[in-house]
This record gives C-alpha cells, structure tokens and sequence, in this order.
C-alpha cells in the first residue's frame, strides 16, 4: 500500500513523524510520504497517486477537500480522518476493497487511539463479499452486485461459493472457516466454473470472482538452503494473513537460475519459478522499488525480488509487500491489476 499523510497543524504534523516512523517498518506500506497544509491543493494531487490517505485534521476541511474528487467505491482511495490529538481514527472511505477499515484498526492501534469503523456489515459482526474479495486478493466481475449481497447477508440470507473441483482452493475453504462470523455459506464444486473461478451465488444473483496473480520476488545469498528460503516465504505468508495455496509463482533473476534452494522450493511447493532475463530487469523502472547498489556494481541491475516480482506478475502490477531481508533472503510479493 502506497500512503500518504496530510496534516493542517503542528500537532497534526507532529503525530504524522510518529505515524511515518512506525509505518516505514512495515513492510505491507511500500511508501509513506508526509504532507502539510494547502489541503485541497495537495488532495487534488494525492488522490490518484496513493493507495490510501491519511488525513489529520477536521472532518469538515477533509469532507469539503474531496467531495469533488468521489468517483466510486472501486477506485477512490482508502481515505482516514484522525483528530489532532489522536483520540479518534475514523474510515471515512472505501472501507472494503479499499482496505480502510483494515488500515484504521491499525493505525489506532499503533497511536493507541479508537478506531471507528461504521460499515454496516462490519458493525453487524457479518462478512462482506468485499471484504472476502480484498482479503483473498479476488477481483470482483459486477461490483454493482456488492451492494445486492451485502444487503442481503445482513439480512441473513444464504451465500453459495461453486469452485471446479480441479483447483486448489485450500485458501477459500481455510478463509472461511475461520472468517465467516454469522453468515450461512455453503460451497459447491461443478465443472461448469471455469477452473481457478469463484462463483458465488445470493438469491439468485451472481458474482464471479478471479484470483489476482500473487508472484514472490525472492533473492538470496549463494547456498541459501530450501528452508531457509521457505521459512521467509511462510513469516510473508503470515504478515499477508494468506494461504500458500495463492502464491501464483515465485520470481527471480537469471543470475539464480542454478539456486538450489529456490529450485527445491519450487519442486517441493509445485510453484513454477519464473527466472527474469537481466536486460528486462535493466531496462525496468519502478519508483517504487529500493534500489541496490551492490546489485547495480556488480550486475547492473537495481534489484533482484522486488523487479523481477513485478515484471512476472505482469503490466501494471503492483507491490504489496515490499523487499524484506530475512537472514540471507529476500522476498517481496507483486499483484496482477
């Protein structure tokens, strides 16, 4: 997630080199950057380039900088309002496929502040088929649907996943064992899905929803072993909160094309491992990537996980667990759009 933090006053802007020192050490924000003041100047810039905003000041001043800026719950940022004492962080919008509610009971509990969160599912203790979206990294085919079934799960009627039953889908069925609060779901197989696809189904309205690709980066120290590299892949797996039944493929440069470790992982996990030729990852430009100046003099490329994580998971990817060393190993995880 790429954030930015907006603040009006010296206590705001306080709070935000509070809240950049304790997010620049998790890895799941790729960037953090701090603004302040020109509020609906700086809203006009900020909110297309970031994935979520931060805004420490008034609800008034926040509502009046964006209201011309909505579009839509599928594009518009992640958008939190914080008070300047820090008393208060509220989601304020795209709560769900935008991530800000997740966002919200995070930041609060890093300021130790309460978090308020006002969607109705969530206050109903219910799933929202969004929220299952989000998490799982699915997209949604008819967003128009989300408010249909939303609706109806919190008026408690019965939600139907159909899956074909030649994929794995170890993820899904774990997810919603454990995440299914008070909701009535069932899970059905028929070779009529297409394979990899999710149907779900609520009083006779559908949604099919698609896995993103989910590609780790991975580099290494010569002869790291299998388990070395595996026990990085699983702390990712957990800080993500995802089933290693989504890791789509691994990624690396061609330069480990003969590593050891990451072959085994790869044989023993069955997930293919794309090696990235070295004039693709010259030619690469990312702003979001950490560049390595080792890499550069000795290589001549600017990095080895995090380029060759976004190059195989395809144009217009993007990272959303950025390069993260782990005793020898490197890993960071791109996402197909």
């Amino acid at each position: 997630m790429k954030l930015a933090i907006l603040s009006v006053s010296k206590k705001g802007y306080d709070l935000s080199l509070k809240l950049k020192n304790e997010l620049d050490n998790d890895s799941t924000i790729i960037k953090c950057d701090i603004y302040h003041k020109d509020v609906k100047k700086t809203f006009n810039l900020l909110f297309y380039e970031y994935d979520a905003i931060i805004a420490i000041m008034a609800s008034g001043i926040l509502i009046r900088s964006i209201s011309h800026l909505l579009e839509s719950k599928t594009t518009d940022p992640a958008i939190l309002n914080i008070d300047d004492n820090g008393n208060f962080v509220i989601s304020m919008l795209s709560g769900h496929l935008g991530g800000a509610n997740q966002l919200t009971s995070k930041i609060a509990e890093l300021i130790n502040a309460i978090p308020v969160i006002t969607t109705s599912t969530d206050v109903n203790n219910k799933l929202g088929i969004d929220v299952l979206a989000k998490d799982l990294y699915l997209s949604i085919d008819n967003t128009k649907e989300i408010l249909f079934f939303n609706k109806s799960i919190l008026d408690g009627k019965k939600v139907s996943f159909t899956v074909n039953s030649n994929g794995n889908y170890d993820y899904l069925f774990d997810y919603l064992s454990n995440n299914t609060l008070e909701i009535d779901v069932s899970i059905y197989f028929s070779s009529k899905v297409n394979d990899g696809e999710i149907e779900a189904e609520c009083d006779n309205h559908k949604i099919i929803l698609k896995p993103q690709t989910i590609v780790f980066g991975i580099g290494c120290r010569r002869g790291k072993s299998r388990d070395d590299i595996k026990k990085a892949v699983q702390i990712v797996l957990n800080d993500l909160d995802i089933d290693i039944s989504r890791i789509n493929r691994f990624s690396s440069a061609e330069i480990k094309k003969d590593e050891k470790g990451i072959l085994d992982l790869s044989e023993e996990l069955n997930i293919p491992v794309n090696f990235v030729e070295l004039d693709k990852l010259k030619l690469f430009e990312s702003k979001d990537i950490q560049k390595s100046e080792f890499v550069m003099s000795k290589f001549g490329i600017p990095g080895v996980c995090e380029p060759s994580a976004l190059i195989t998971a395809g144009y217009d990817s993007k990272l959303i667990y950025k390069k993260t060393a782990f005793d020898g190993v490197t890993i960071s995880v791109a996402l197909s759009k």
